[in-house]
């Protein structure tokens, strides 16, 4: 085998992909047939799944940097509008929206379990798309992982002990392969996987440009009776949705007559757009592959499901897939776990894009022009000046309601672990830097303690307090983030105890004697 992952396709879920697999041991390639980061215009921000991933990591720094920079630029694109009125440093006192519709960070109860418990990764949001993937990109190098570029994968061939992958530079020999070549994934139409779904019904444009007349552009996003567009948050950055129709070419060149055109439709504003930086066009086709995994062929990302930008989730579903997949993966390859641990990907994160691809077809409902659409944007923006309205809508959002069905009746069990603060100062994230499962110990609890003898390549162990949590004594946090077990104090015994538990996720202890 020249590696044990092929993964196909180096944006930010790739990479990130890559990322997990090289923490757990695996030698990893990564094919992407672009030679830089694509500068086409993408999503301007992330929602707090992503953020907390890449905390997890110790990425946090970085992403902050990042995110200051972008601030620095939309506070000057706000001056600049203002006249000069706006305060240095102050935010955007939304935490995104839903339609168009924007959603106050002061209505938010952050009560709200998934809302109020991540740490600081709950301030993360404005970073853009190239950001991260730059990001990535040098942790990729870091790790040691194989980023290839300029390499297309052309085909492959695969049987039940391997792949060969055919390239532009030749074939590859991997164990596995993996397609987070996007929305028109090569892998996915090669290996056949059934792809459902929905059929566009509209064509929308976002593009960075410099133009005359924009003063009378309402910042941020406006609802007229021909579409819904939006201006900002960064200078000339527009956005334009229109009910006409799919493009007739998706992929053909946007001019900066076509966005004048399509801006001065929609906002009624009499816009001269004299030059375009980046410019993309997209719809809201949405589609989802019906399983995640073929044989020794997966898929990730944009290449396992398509839906609108609109919310900007399609980032962090992907970096959730390549969460999720990779510490399974890099298990199975170093014979850590049996190869059915792979069937929980599908089984897991189907349905979390299936919730994501409904949150984005009611966006597109409420944004139609028709009155019956007009008559539900308004009820739901009447919820939205409400705390739970709010509240319910942020969390949707930031998929803060993900559970995966694991065994335990314990509130937290299949939930992203809060990132709890410890007695020492620290926090949860901070021992979840290596990718490794972490055992936290909230009681000394030394018997506890000795179930994790046996997983000590695949198990960190740590005793604290938690004084902001007494309740609590003890958890079981997966490699990515999820709560596999948890207990509280004086409570009965779980059905589903701490040893059970670390046998079905992590295979069997290290010395354990098993039946022939």
């Amino acid at each position: 085998m020249d590696y044990d992952v092929v993964v196909a396709g180096g944006g930010p879920v790739g990479l990130m992909l890559a990322c997990e697999l090289r923490l757990g041991g695996a030698r990893v390639a990564v094919l992407e047939r672009l030679t830089e980061v694509d500068p086409t215009i993408k999503g301007g921000a992330i929602t707090t799944p992503s953020a907390e991933a890449l905390y997890r990591r110790g990425m946090l720094p970085a992403l902050a940097e990042l995110q200051r920079q972008a601030m620095d630029r939309f506070q000057a694109f706000m001056r600049e509008r203002n006249g000069g009125d706006w305060a240095a440093g102050q935010g955007l006192g939304f935490v995104g929206h839903f339609a168009g519709i924007m959603l106050r960070a002061d209505l938010v109860d952050r009560a709200e379990p998934g809302l109020g418990d991540t740490g600081p990764a709950a301030e993360i949001a404005f970073v853009a798309q190239q950001d991260i993937e730059r990001l990535l990109g040098g942790r990729a190098g870091e790790l040691g992982v194989d980023v290839r570029r300029g390499v297309e994968l052309t085909g492959f061939d695969a049987d039940d002990a391997a792949v060969t992958v055919r390239t532009s530079h030749g074939d590859v020999r991997a164990g596995w392969l993996v397609g987070c070549d996007g929305g028109r994934s090569t892998v996915r139409k090669l290996a056949g996987f059934a792809f459902p779904g929905t059929d566009p019904e509209i064509t929308c444009h976002q593009a960075v440009v410099e133009m005359t007349g924009a003063e009378d552009l309402t910042v941020g996003w406006a609802a007229t009776a021909t579409g819904v567009y939006a201006h900002g948050p960064m200078p000339g950055r527009i956005v334009t949705v229109e009910f006409d129709g799919p493009p007739a070419d998706r992929y053909a060149p946007v001019t900066a007559e076509d966005l004048q055109a399509r801006l001065r439709r929609v906002s009624g504003v009499d816009v001269t757009i004299t030059g375009v930086r980046t410019a993309t066009r997209f719809t809201d086709h949405a589609r989802q592959v019906t399983e995640y995994r073929k044989g020794r062929v997966l898929l990730a990302g944009d290449a396992a499901h398509v839906h609108s930008a609109f919310g900007s989730q399609g980032l962090s579903l992907g970096i959730g897939d390549a969460m999720n997949l990779g510490w399974k993966l890099a298990a199975v390859i170093g014979g850590r776990a049996p190869e059915g641990l792979l069937d929980t990907y599908t089984a897991e994160r189907h349905p979390v894009g299936a919730r994501i691809l409904e949150w984005t077809r009611s966006q597109v409902a409420a944004m139609r022009p028709d009155p019956q659409s007009r008559a539900l944007r308004e009820i739901v923006s009447d919820l939205a000046e409400t705390v739970t309205g709010t509240t319910y809508l942020t969390a949707r959002l930031n998929s803060a309601g993900v559970r995966y069905e694991l065994p335990g009746e314990h509130p937290l069990t299949g939930r992203s672990a809060p990132d709890l603060e410890l007695a020492d100062g620290s926090r949860l994230a901070d021992h979840l830097h290596g990718g490794r499962a972490l055992l936290l110990d909230l009681t000394d609890d030394p018997e506890l303690r000795n179930l994790t003898a046996g997983y000590a390549d695949r198990v960190d162990t740590l005793t604290a307090g938690c004084p902001s949590r007494p309740e609590l004594a003890a958890v079981l946090v997966r490699p990515d983030g999820f709560t596999a077990w948890a207990a509280d104090t004086g409570a009965q015994a779980p059905t589903a105890g701490p040893a059970e538990v670390l046998e079905e996720w992590f295979g069997v202890p290290e010395g354990a004697v098993t039946p022939d």
